[in-house]
């Protein structure tokens, strides 16, 4: 079984993926990391993000060690993530191993073409998404947690920006699938998040009658 999770950045879906995939015993996907981990090579290469090439080497290159990084997520990284992940030759370079790694056993996947592009034909796919405010909160206090110093306008602005980047790209642009099932998480907090997920995904599966056992 396939479940498609997307939506735009600290919406919740990666906390919320990992929960189902470990409750429904599937295998858990971050495919943000695919692009965290070439824009890290990127910048490490002294690259321009937006260079095609560059990014592509990258991405070609990856290991699993890659994936393991623990600066995955500072603020240079995803911004040059944002970059990278704009750009056609490198979506197409690791949509083969998004796809692979959902057809050996199922999986819960997380990002921002899942259902649209990767997995058009998922068996549920879900949207996640919140306020922007509600998600810049979220953003600024995992910066907090790592006892990095962040201004909370600045976070608004660099979610913003990912957004108008992530709807207005060529290439994937993060849009809702018309069979995904929406969730609004800007009220909710994760346990709550995931009771409605776990509900939809197992109302989605009754009426299709996949077994989750």
């Amino acid at each position: 079984m396939i479940i498609a999770i997307d939506g735009p950045a600290a919406a919740g879906k990666g906390t919320l993926a990992k929960r189902l995939a470990a409750e429904l015993g599937l295998p858990y996907l971050d495919t943000g990391l695919l692009y965290r981990a070439t824009a890290k090579r990127v910048l490490e290469a002294n690259a321009d993000p937006a260079d095609e090439q560059a990014a592509l080497l990258a991405a070609r290159s990856l290991t699993q060690a890659d994936f393991a990084r623990p600066d995955l997520r500072d603020a240079e990284t995803s911004k040059a993530a944002s970059q990278v992940a704009s750009l056609p030759a490198v979506r197409q370079a690791l949509l083969e191993f998004q796809r692979n790694f959902g057809g050996r056993h199922g999986a819960v996947l997380d990002g921002r073409d899942i259902g649209t592009i990767i997995f058009p034909k998922a068996d549920v796919k879900l949207f996640v998404t919140a306020s922007v405010q509600a998600r810049a909160r979220r953003r600024w206090l995992e910066f907090q947690a790592r006892g990095e110093e962040a201004d909370f306008a600045a976070v608004i602005a660099d979610v913003e920006a990912r957004d108008e980047a992530d709807r207005t790209r060529a290439s994937a642009p993060l849009i809702q699938a018309p069979d995904a099932l929406l969730i609004d998480t800007t009220t909710l907090d994760a346990d709550e998040a995931f009771a409605t997920a776990l509900k939809l995904v197992r109302a989605k599966t009754t009426e299709r009658n996949i077994g989750l056992d």
